[in-house]
């Protein structure tokens, strides 16, 4: 008997690869990133601006990205968003110092903005609500496989070739998926043509994305719910900026890791993490089903960025390289139940708005990012060490971890037609 899949499995392999792509991407200025200090002179607050630029640009333009997403259709902005990131990872190879190296990398930001908040927005037009955390998990795994796999691919290049030529190869990877998005991928079930036609009857009729109305994202910026997630996001991805940007730094210069071994620390790290992705978001939509929404999301949040806390300030404490090894990888397991819940959430909250509610989200998350991009590294130069960044981090984290018993799934964002007058949205589990 032939196993029957459904059609829009396909999607969350779309959204995988994208993802994929977007990490590869991003995490190669930070794998190789002590060739680049060397060969431009930059000490860690120089560097840190580098990485900084990309935050910084990437928060500004979330909102708007999602937004756009939500009103016009995700295919569109995410074909816009591929072509101007694949363009500007390429140009970082053609850099010749801070300034330039800054400009390219705040370019770069600006035109990945959006990559995820439009993912959100594929999974609440694509799926049912009842497999939100499920659907997202395609996200999160693209993100631990394309940030494990940069390492194996990036170093080998950069050691034969030099550190240029990497950004040469990753920006043309990115037009392969433009032109699968362009001639396959649609905004809706109705309008693919091979989706059988129970399969767009059960999604249109379950999933979260129902009439269009236009969201009043300032009205959101007031909503205390989604005010209190964007709090614990934002000292989410002081962890995340760590993970990405900071630790091949830290392994390197603050526990004299070699490249190899900083390497393979790196690809341990995040494809560990691809377990937890795939578990937690079956559980989480287990969870939901048997204990309520706001215990299965809750807490897999409040997990996430504690245990990450926890580990990370046992780094603190080793010398050991093994030790620290295993510490960042269970650390790391710990955290990639983070953005998984995180942006369930942020669906489960906006409904046909997911886009502009993640974008809120993301905004905040990434000017956490920005701090921590600035500030980590003027930190270590301040105390000649990289201990006290890392304790630093962990007590944002601590910080997240505590914000998660306050945020409640089931408040639904109020949004605003076109008669300004507010009404909620409906379909709450």
């Amino acid at each position: 008997m032939r196993l029957k899949i459904p059609y829009r499995y396909r999607i969350l392999l779309f959204l995988f690869f994208l993802i994929l792509i977007t990490y590869l991407d991003r995490v190669c200025i930070s794998v190789v990133g002590v060739r680049i200090k060397s060969e431009f002179n930059l000490n860690n607050e120089k560097f840190g601006w580098v990485l900084a630029a990309f935050s910084l640009a990437y928060a500004l333009c979330e909102i708007p990205a999602g937004a756009l997403g939500d009103r016009i259709g995700q295919r569109r902005i995410l074909i816009r968003i591929v072509l101007w990131w694949s363009l500007f990872t390429a140009l970082t190879g053609l850099t010749t110092g801070l300034v330039s190296l800054i400009l390219v990398r705040f370019l770069f930001g600006m035109g990945e903005a959006g990559a995820f908040p439009n993912s959100c927005g594929v999974i609440s037009r694509w799926f049912p609500k009842s497999e939100t955390a499920r659907g997202l998990s395609s996200v999160f795994l693209g993100l631990n496989v394309g940030a494990a796999i940069a390492p194996l691919v990036v170093i080998p290049i950069a050691v034969a070739y030099g550190w240029r030529i990497t950004f040469f190869v990753n920006g043309m990877i990115g037009l392969v998926w433009v032109f699968v998005c362009y001639s396959w991928f649609r905004n809706n079930p109705s309008e693919m043509k091979n989706v059988p036609e129970e399969e767009k009857k059960y999604i249109e009729e379950n999933r979260r994305f129902q009439t269009r109305h236009s969201l009043n994202w300032r009205s959101a910026l007031r909503d205390r719910n989604l005010l209190i997630l964007a709090i614990a996001f934002l000292c989410s991805q002081w962890g995340n900026y760590f993970f990405l940007a900071w630790m091949p730094v830290y392994l390197q210069e603050g526990k004299h890791f070699s490249e190899h071994e900083m390497k393979m620390t790196s690809f341990y790290v995040f494809i560990t993490g691809v377990v937890v992705v795939l578990s937690v978001g079956i559980v989480s939509d287990w969870l939901v089903k048997k204990r309520g929404l706001v215990f299965g999301r809750r807490l897999f949040g409040v997990l996430a960025q504690g245990g990450s806390c926890i580990c990370l300030l046992l780094t603190c404490m080793i010398s050991n390289n093994t030790a620290v090894a295993i510490m960042l990888i269970v650390g790391h397991l710990f955290f990639s139940a983070n953005g998984l819940v995180s942006f369930s959430t942020s669906v489960d909250i906006g409904g046909s708005n997911a886009g502009t509610v993640a974008g809120v989200m993301n905004f905040f998350g990434q000017m956490g990012g920005f701090l921590l991009s600035i500030s980590f590294g003027k930190i270590a130069d301040l105390a000649n060490n990289f201990t006290v960044p890392v304790v630093v981090l962990a007590a944002v984290l601590f910080t997240g971890s505590l914000l998660w018993f306050f945020v409640d799934p089931r408040k639904q964002v109020t949004f605003q037609d076109d008669k300004k007058q507010l009404l909620p949205q409906q379909n709450i589990i």
